[in-house]
């Protein structure tokens, strides 16, 4: 688990200030220094303030020094924030990340949608329709097609990133429920209740600052609604972003309607895979919740931590970015549980199996209608190989490497089940038992093993 890091990480392009080099402001009471990323020693002064705002008058020097040692013990200093999985809200607060996400998208640039842009790409969308019929069970239930600017890609996404990222917010919030609980507090001392509020709308608001910047740096890259591998649309429908769209297919030399209609199918099949298949969100969505319910906050094992840190030098306390640098380093990051380990593992197999599916689906369908197909699919493989949106995404927020050698098991396996099968077979299995990992290089094995016998007397019912 690398650290939930509320930056973007060293090499990352994303930017922290306009296009005239004024650094975001962020709506809310989250100091922000000059290079754009949190200010805590700004922060706690503030939270000072907030506190001395609340008793009505001048925090008393000896309440004031029990503040601090309460923050102390809860990963706050004014050198910087030391606990990286901290707590959250119950709900994140969805203005803030999309005020972040919409300031990336506009220091980034993007192109408004024109009337050539909405021609194109709903004749690439209505052709990839058509083609898709005869290429999976699952049908188009509407003739509802998007296009989408970089920034209207951000509105429309909105609620679904919520919905999907929140059960993570919901366990770091309890994790620091489950940090105070039984703390002994003097009696002159802040209730801890009280702190702990704070704290909390702190944490949240971090975590919705990360996922704005993850957002904001998703939207120059993604193709479509669906380009991530969650459900962001409710209900799911094929959307295309034709300005990112002519980027990934600048100087490849390969026709540009050809570009669009592959993506177009790559979209289309994921928006039916999810329109029909319900369970299959809130199998995703479990599986996050999982892992955010997992998080458990070790305070022990970060003091000890801290201390072996400073004795080796690897921190100086009187040198703040020391602090950010061994948070970035994966110091103070508590080790997974089996539970969040088998969390990431159902999460990444159920990312794999959608791109795969949608990789087969998409071949079958295009067929020899598209020329530069197999150009197409390796161009895609390999820019997935390096930073897919996917890739981008969780590992961001769960360090989770989402394998491109995993995704290719699963393009493979959907092939291997269409041809031992048919079609209707291979897409019968997302109503089923999903394979796992280990499954996807056999699916002969896979299907044996999910087929019942037409003749049940030797299992001895």
């Amino acid at each position: 688990m690398t650290p939930f890091g509320f930056t973007p990480e060293d090499d990352s392009d994303e930017p922290t200030s306009d296009p005239n080099g004024n650094p975001f402001e962020i709506p809310i009471n989250v100091p922000i220094g000059p290079d754009g990323n949190p200010d805590f020693a700004a922060l706690f002064a503030l939270l000072q303030s907030q506190m001395q705002n609340e008793l009505g008058g001048q925090i008393p020097e000896n309440m004031a020094r029990e503040i601090q040692e309460q923050f102390a013990k809860l990963g706050i200093t004014q050198l910087g924030f030391m606990n990286p999985a901290g707590p959250s809200d119950d709900s994140l607060p969805l203005e803030l990340s999309r005020d972040i996400a919409k300031k990336f998208v506009s220091a980034q640039g993007f192109a408004l949608i024109g009337n050539k842009d909405v021609a194109l790409a709903q004749e690439a969308m209505e052709i990839a329709d058509l083609w898709l019929n005869d290429a999976t069970v699952f049908p188009a239930h509407t003739n509802e097609r998007k296009i989408f600017s970089r920034a209207d890609w951000v509105d429309a996404t909105m609620a679904g990133w919520k919905l999907n990222i929140e059960p993570l917010a919901t366990g770091l919030a309890k994790a620091m429920t489950s940090l105070i609980e039984g703390q002994e507090i003097p009696e002159q001392a802040l209730p801890m209740a009280q702190v702990a509020g704070l704290l909390r709308t702190f944490i949240s608001s971090m975590i919705a600052t990360q996922l704005g910047q993850c957002i904001g740096g998703l939207a120059s890259s993604v193709t479509g609604a669906h380009d991530v591998g969650l459900p962001l649309l409710d209900p799911a429908r094929p959307a295309l972003i034709p300005e990112n769209i002519a980027q990934w297919g600048a100087d490849i030399g390969i026709n540009e309607s050809e570009v669009r209609i592959f993506h177009a199918l790559r979209e289309g099949a994921v928006a039916r895979l999810f329109d029909n298949n319900p369970w299959l969100i809130d199998y995703m969505r479990n599986a996050i919740s999982d892992y955010g319910l997992g998080i458990r906050i070790d305070f022990e094992q970060m003091q000890r931590q801290a201390e072996d840190a400073i004795g080796s030098g690897a921190i100086d306390p009187n040198n703040p970015e020391s602090f950010s640098l061994a948070l970035n380093q994966g110091m103070f990051t508590p080790e997974e549980s089996p539970q969040q380990i088998a969390a990431l593992t159902k999460l990444e197999t159920a990312l794999a199996l959608i791109d795969g599916w949608a990789d087969d689906v998409t071949s079958l369908a295009a067929g020899d209608r598209l020329p530069s197909l197999d150009a197409l699919r390796e161009t895609l493989r390999r820019r997935r190989a390096t930073s897919s949106p996917a890739q981008q995404l969780f590992s961001a927020l769960f360090g989770l490497e989402v394998s491109p050698r995993l995704a290719r098991e699963a393009s493979a396996f959907w092939s291997q089940i269409r041809d031992l099968r048919d079609i209707s077979a291979r897409d019968q299995i997302w109503s089923g038992i999903l394979p796992t990992n280990e499954e996807l290089t056999s699916p002969l094995s896979y299907l044996l093993s999910v087929e019942v016998p037409d003749d049940l007397s030797g299992l001895g019912l």
